[in-house]
């Protein structure tokens, strides 16, 4: 079984068992969405929300949390990790878009990559969720699940960026991007399944019996 096959195998499982696929971030506009998602990095999704539900309501505009400054940011989203970089980046890039952008989140990569902490991962979910642009966001699961797979030889994740989007239309990027994520936290977990139990990676190596070691991204 080749590349080409196995991922004929992930898109068939994903698409039965996540038919319909919601955005696990919540957010109230796009500039929301962005900033969730840089709050995301090193944190779960349920953390994120259980703390933005209490900030969006009040404060969902760049203006906002330029007016806030970056101490009263600090204290908003205290229990998420590395508290204090995100809010110097969310003040920087809250004042970028006030004065650069007329408190629109831009539409193109490089523009939204040139915001204060935001990386290309970053990027790519605001570009696909927010913008409905087609992008593949790869982070440390994705990169994980792609190894298991036999989708990617794992290099890094620009690699594994390459080879996904290679072997995936592109109608279907949006979509896959987070039936991935989910079935890696359904199915295919870090310390459980090891590349030996769940029905992708049992299909798509139905031969394998040791677990597999996955290269970091």
């Amino acid at each position: 079984m080749n590349e080409v096959d196995r991922a004929k195998i992930v898109l068939k499982i994903l698409n039965k068992t996540y038919p319909r696929t919601p955005i696990p971030l919540k957010h109230k506009n796009i500039f929301t969405l962005l900033i969730s998602v840089l709050l995301s990095a090193q944190c779960t999704d349920v953390n994120v929300n259980n703390v933005t539900k209490n900030i969006y309501p009040k404060y969902n505009k760049p203006e906002h949390f330029v007016k806030l400054g970056r101490k009263k940011i600090e204290k908003l989203i205290r229990s998420i990790g590395i508290f204090r970089i995100k809010a110097k980046s969310i003040y920087n890039l809250s004042k970028t878009l006030v004065e650069k952008y007329s408190s629109k989140v831009p539409k193109t990569f490089e523009e939204l990559e040139e915001l204060p902490g935001v990386g290309h991962k970053t990027a790519s979910v605001v570009m696909s969720q927010g913008f409905g642009y087609p992008a593949f966001p790869i982070d440390t699961h994705i990169h994980r699940l792609a190894q298991r797979w036999g989708l990617t030889n794992g290099k890094n994740v620009i690699q594994t960026e390459k080879d996904l989007k290679r072997l995936f239309p592109k109608k279907y990027w949006n979509k896959l991007h987070l039936q991935i994520i989910y079935y890696g936290r359904e199915f295919c977990k870090a310390r459980e399944c090891y590349g030996i139990s769940c029905k992708i990676c049992t299909s798509c190596y139905p031969k394998r019996k040791k677990p597999m070691l996955t290269k970091k991204a």
